[in-house]
């Protein structure tokens, strides 16, 4: 089995029960959970003229290939209402994943561990919670170490 790291994030209905829910499509589909980080309220990054996000890091394990696994939480997004409109747009929910173990994919589909996220304060906040020594496989860094180095000055609260 697979250690993984996911982020979801919400901006748009009932966010705290959208998050929810994801949750528990997420352990039915594909593994129970082993952490959750606190949920924080961020800035909208990218496209700021956006609703204020609810994100939350995920981990679990998995036996699910990486591509299979990608599938499975775009099928869980579209089921619960996602619409791929524009890119950074207002969304019900989004599911990134963050790591797959210490695995490093760069395909047209899929990038792992995601490509942004020692830039982003609302994913290394949370990611920093519960695993803040989990050694990213590219920067040879460990997670708090990436927060501490980060220039992001967006306002992430926990809630």
């Amino acid at each position: 089995m697979t250690q993984v790291f996911l982020l979801l994030g919400s901006n748009l209905g009932d966010r705290e029960a959208l998050l929810a829910q994801t949750i528990q499509l997420i352990e039915q589909r594909v593994g129970p959970l082993t952490a959750a980080s606190a949920v924080y309220e961020t800035q909208s990054w990218g496209k700021t003229d956006e609703p204020d996000y609810l994100n939350q890091v995920i981990m679990l394990y998995t036996n699910e290939v990486p591509e299979k696994l990608l599938d499975n939480l775009l099928n869980i997004e579209h089921e619960m209402g996602r619409e791929r409109r524009e890119r950074w747009g207002a969304r019900v929910i989004d599911v990134d994943i963050l790591f797959y173990g210490d695995e490093v994919i760069n395909t047209p589909k899929l990038q792992i561990p995601h490509p942004r996220l020692h830039e982003r304060r609302f994913t290394l906040e949370p990611l920093a919670e519960i695993a803040p020594g989990f050694i990213h496989p590219v920067l040879n860094k460990d997670v708090l170490q990436l927060l501490n180095e980060l220039h992001d000055n967006l306002i992430v609260k926990k809630l």
